[in-house]
């Protein structure tokens, strides 16, 4: 996860933590999500300039993401989560680097952590990712548990219908996501919410 501050004029500059005021334009580069965060007081044309600096982002992606828009005060869904985390600021990277694809290196991420090094947000993430990939779990179930969570962030204590369940889980489907993305993705969140739960 990649989080930039964007200026009056679209120049990106990349910072650790978020302070989500109205004055503010964020955009938060999650790989397969590109989210782009509007302050209150943000003009159209300051909008329309953010939007084509996310265009032109993801345009040079080896795969295309999703962008999505998020006004201040309406954030939905896993952002809920995001904003709360980066709110609070990003660690500063040690060893391991995202990859422009989501795909699990639990090998990679193994060898740095019997190296002595502690475990960061995407080491646990990756870890997550590979304990929930090893349990063969079918593409159609992994779909639903990422359906669950999603709804569960976007309702809170409120309760999720089964229909609205099974028309997250056939959008997630035909989002042609892959299986690793799905892991990587239920991870994310379930370590992200533990965090968020572990910090009340």
């Amino acid at each position: 996860m990649i989080l930039y501050s964007v200026g009056v004029r679209g120049g990106l500059k990349r910072i650790r933590k978020a302070d989500f005021k109205e004055d503010n334009v964020y955009l938060i580069d999650d790989f397969k999500t590109i989210y782009v965060w509007f302050g209150s007081n943000i003009s159209k044309k300051r909008k329309d300039i953010t939007i084509n600096k996310a265009n032109l982002i993801n345009e040079k992606k080896e795969k295309i993401a999703n962008i999505q828009i998020i006004d201040q005060n309406k954030e939905y869904g896993a952002f809920i989560v995001i904003k709360d985390f980066l709110s609070k600021g990003l660690k500063p990277k040690k060893a391991i680097e995202r990859r422009a694809e989501l795909k699990i290196q639990i090998e990679e991420t193994m060898e740095l952590i019997e190296a002595g090094l502690n475990p960061d947000l995407e080491a646990e993430i990756t870890i997550a990712a590979n304990d929930l990939s090893q349990k063969k779990k079918s593409y159609k179930e992994l779909c639903e548990t990422l359906a669950q969570l999603q709804l569960k962030l976007l309702r809170g204590s409120k309760k999720t219908s089964k229909d609205e369940i099974q028309i997250k889980t056939q959008e997630i489907f035909k989002s042609s996501s892959t299986y690793e993305e799905l892991c990587w993705l239920i991870a994310q969140l379930n370590v992200l919410d533990k965090k968020k739960s572990l910090d009340y």
